[in-house]
């Protein structure tokens, strides 16, 4: 941001409508987008773990067209869990759990709850590092 607040928004903006589509892609939704976070309710939970894995990779090509210090790198956080709606927010232990994974996950990495490792294994094959 210090070196070109303005490219950075751009860069940002464009990061967050390309992320913001795959989520309806894959039959979601995005709730609300505070700052450089984009919060979003999955009917499945293997449709989040497959719509994290195709953001990433989206924005890896795209990061890969960019000079290094002008990348981004984000970080997902899946849980499986009830929550409440209040109007367009959500809100309980599942958002902030969430919320809490995603700050464990590496830069362009996925962090999933067991909750959510235990209802996809049999369905989505990918490799899992254990935290």
């Amino acid at each position: 941001m210090g070196d070109d607040e303005a490219a950075t928004v751009k860069t940002i903006t464009v990061y967050q409508k390309i992320m913001t589509n795959l989520i309806m892609q894959h039959r979601s939704r995005v709730i609300d987008s505070p700052g450089d976070n984009l919060p979003a309710e999955f009917g499945s939970v293997v449709d989040a773990v497959q719509c994290a894995v195709t953001i990433q990779k989206e924005l890896q090509a795209r990061n890969n067209e960019l000079p290094e210090e002008r990348r981004m790198l984000f970080r997902i956080g899946i849980n499986l869990s009830d929550v409440i709606q209040e109007g367009d927010r959500i809100y309980g232990d599942g958002v902030i759990i969430a919320a809490r994974l995603e700050g464990l996950a590496d830069p362009s990495g996925i962090c999933i709850s067991k909750t959510a490792f235990v209802r996809i294994t049999a369905i989505v094959f990918l490799r899992f590092n254990s935290l």
